[in-house]
């Protein structure tokens, strides 16, 4: 079942997971920015009876400093 939640929305993943301890991670770009569009599953792992979450945006929009 985990592998159908690769490029899911993060809502949808995080629904069909409410049975589980979901531990989130997001994934960012190495500059400031701010995420567009949706939260995308990337990678799905299991353990010790938790699963974790790799999410990322489906874009970025660098920010000036």
């Amino acid at each position: 079942m985990t592998s159908d939640l690769i490029l899911a929305p993060e809502v949808d993943a995080r629904n069909a997971l409410q049975e589980r301890d979901v531990a989130l991670r997001v994934l960012l770009p190495p500059y400031p920015a701010i995420g567009l569009g949706r939260l995308r599953v990337l990678r799905v792992k299991e353990r010790n009876g938790s699963t974790e979450l790799l999410c990322s945006y489906e874009g970025y929009e660098r920010l000036d400093t």
